[in-house]
């Protein structure tokens, strides 16, 4: 993470409260994927769609080899997504349980 200059933990705070509200304006699939695009670089996107899928794969019991095997990501960020997973802030497992529900009948 890049060393930003003199700012104090509330301004970092801020900064992030304010991307999670713009975030939360957006209406659609295609409105959150051109903001994203325009917001992190092509490997900035790609990271977080890895990790995604490690998500995706973690959730249906798969070892850590088979989805190196099957996403290329490395083992140690399949470890670190793991560990979110199980005893982070829940994001992740928010998500997954919504989007499982949406497509549940």
């Amino acid at each position: 993470m890049k060393l930003h200059r003199a700012v104090s933990a509330r301004q970092e705070a801020l900064a992030e409260r304010n991307l999670v509200s713009a975030i939360l304006t957006l209406r659609s699939v295609e409105e959150c994927r051109a903001f994203l695009r325009d917001l992190c670089t092509p490997a900035e996107l790609q990271a977080m769609a890895d990790r995604w899928a490690v998500v995706e794969c973690l959730r249906r019991g798969l070892p850590y080899r088979e989805i190196h095997r099957q996403t290329g990501v490395s083992m140690t960020t399949i470890g670190r997504v793991a560990r979110y997973l199980a005893t982070g802030n829940g994001g992740y497992a928010l998500a997954a349980q919504r989007i499982d529900g949406a497509i549940s009948p």
